[in-house]
């Protein structure tokens, strides 16, 4: 079940193959992984928070708007709602907090957060299959023992959950979940798990493109939003989160969708939440403490997982920075305001780029990070039509956060389950969907 459709016919379901995963489930410290649970439900609380804060978001994209083109245009939808008062009443937060483990010079290892994704956060469906996939490996190795050991997780039931408690709480029995997706949809079968426990509790699921609801959506006097005729309660963004996605047409479908009374997971305000300048703005002291007032352990657990941010803004701190990285580029990461792996800029590439832009409003739109560096450790990565060989390889893991509020009040917020990526450590920057990593089980230690 742990299938993609292929790169020479997306489109067909009739050919297909495995995606792509590790041999051998690999090694996480447990107290690390307990930890990454643990902060979830803060994580979910804080993304929360930040969509209903305007000021707040106003405040750190200002200098981000001007420069970069795709937020800006999210940034004026979500100004446009605003302003016309929100339809919308439940809310459905399905994100995903991703972490590495940085190993200190003492041998010690930490947990550091990369980022969390507010939109699209994939592979809940497929991953949960692959615990069974390194159950099998391990007895056929003889490993009975250590294949008991391997932890069961379902995120597309955690989803899927999430979804259907916000679908109910809209209230129309008759109404559909539409699953928002791409024009070539490789990764169909990842969203089919989420959408098949849906259809067990009697849900009716849809699944439509942009070009489907300019061409087809429409909204009645109460906002209401409808799709060939079917009222729509749930709209799940598969879709949405990068530049290319937008044409007029697709501009115009956001802004109908946005401004129905559906439950968009996320609202275009919880999409801005995610973004890398928002998370480096986080990162400055007192800001956690001004977003949760009277949430001190939560913002203390949250604050552990963090590693260094640093702003590119104009001025003589960005100015610092900016030398500092150019001097020791290997010591950092340069990411710039996207969604969806293979963006990050590394090494020398790091630096030759912020020579060319450091004196240009052009280097706000970035962020700068500590370059975390984990342990790695060797493994098999079985791709199609990859020779096998053994890796050296580097882990990140995905904590699941979901989360429904109803007006004020939080009426679900929990951890979902885990996603484990590993890629071998010649590749610094990229996910499964940008084929890079591969899909992998934690074995706690």
């Amino acid at each position: 079940g742990v299938l993609m459709r292929t790169g020479e016919q997306p489109h067909s379901s009739d050919v297909v193959n495995y995606a792509p995963f590790t041999l051998l489930p690999s090694a996480v410290p447990r107290a690390l992984f307990e930890q990454a649970y643990a902060v979830q439900q803060d994580f979910n609380l804080l993304v929360d928070a930040i969509s209903q804060n305007k000021e707040f978001l106003e405040q750190t994209l200002a200098s981000t708007i001007k420069v970069d083109d795709f937020t800006a245009r999210l940034f004026r939808i979500y100004m446009q709602v605003l302003e016309e008062g929100l339809a919308q009443t439940v809310f459905l937060g399905i994100n995903r907090s991703d972490y590495m483990f940085d190993c200190g010079l003492d041998g010690t290892t930490a947990l550091k957060q990369i980022e969390i994704n507010t939109i699209a956060a994939s592979f809940g469906g497929l991953t949960s299959r692959m615990a069974d996939v390194h159950r099998l490996v391990l007895k056929v190795l003889g490993k009975t023992k250590e294949a008991s050991c391997l932890l069961p997780n379902n995120p597309a039931k955690g989803l899927a959950l999430g979804i259907a408690k916000a679908w109910e709480l809209y209230g129309s029995q008759s109404a559909v979940v539409m699953f928002l997706v791409e024009e070539v949809q490789r990764n169909i079968f990842d969203q089919r798990c989420v959408e098949n426990e849906l259809w067990k509790r009697n849900i009716r699921v849809i699944r439509r493109r942009f070009r489907d609801v300019f061409e087809k959506g429409s909204l009645d006097d109460s906002r209401r939003l409808y799709m060939d005729g079917q009222e729509v309660a749930v709209v799940y963004y598969r879709e949405g989160y990068v530049p290319q996605t937008y044409d007029q047409q697709n501009w115009e479908a956001r802004l109908l969708l946005e401004r129905s009374r559906a439950v968009k997971c996320p609202d275009i305000a919880t999409q801005l939440a995610g973004t890398k300048k928002v998370q480096q703005e986080l990162s400055r002291p007192g800001t956690l403490e001004k977003l949760l007032p009277g949430h001190p352990e939560a913002v203390a657990r949250m604050r552990a997982t963090f590693a260094g941010l640093y702003s590119l803004d104009k001025g003589e701190e960005g100015d610092k920075i900016a030398a500092k990285a150019i001097a020791d580029p290997e010591r950092f990461v340069l990411k710039p305001q996207r969604e969806g792996g293979g963006n990050n800029l590394y090494g020398e590439e790091l630096r030759q780029v912020l020579e060319n832009i450091k004196d240009s409003p052009e280097r706000t739109s970035y962020i700068l990070m500590d370059k975390i560096k984990p342990q790695p450790a060797q493994n098999y990565l079985l791709r199609a039509h990859s020779p096998l060989q053994v890796s050296e390889c580097i882990s990140e893991l995905g904590i699941f956060g979901v989360y429904v509020r109803q007006g004020q009040e939080l009426v679900l917020n929990e951890a979902a389950g885990h996603l484990l990526r590993t890629k071998a450590i010649e590749h610094a920057d990229g996910g499964v969907a940008a084929g890079v990593a591969v899909l992998d089980t934690p074995y706690l230690v």
